[in-house]
């Protein structure tokens, strides 16, 4: 029942957020095309809120702020796209060794 509950309360905050950046739009405070990864980081949490392991929630997360970030500063992406992409690769790849450490 509690799990319920939680994906009724996640939709709501959704809506709202989609709401809210709606009306900012319509304002003419914030670009709405301009909001997704706002978005993004709401999904995120939402998403680890129900499952703190959940990896999919993670990535939206970062995806969204990393992309939020990049735009209120200014960075082109591109450029830095170079070495987020080994980075990532290499986390991904200690996670792998220390999960298959743990099972040992």
């Amino acid at each position: 029942m509690g799990n319920k509950k939680t994906h009724m309360i996640t939709g709501g905050v959704i809506l709202i957020t989609l709401g809210l950046l709606t009306f900012l739009h319509m304002a003419g405070y914030y670009g709405f095309t301009d909001s997704w990864p706002i978005l993004l980081i709401v999904i995120g949490v939402c998403t680890i809120i129900q499952s703190f392991r959940d990896i999919g929630g993670w990535f939206l997360t970062i995806v969204g702020i990393v992309f939020t970030i990049t735009e209120a500063s200014g960075i082109e992406l591109y450029k830095l796209s170079k070495y987020l992409l080994p980075a990532l690769l290499i986390l991904i790849g200690i996670h792998v060794l220390i999960k298959k450490r743990k099972n040992d």
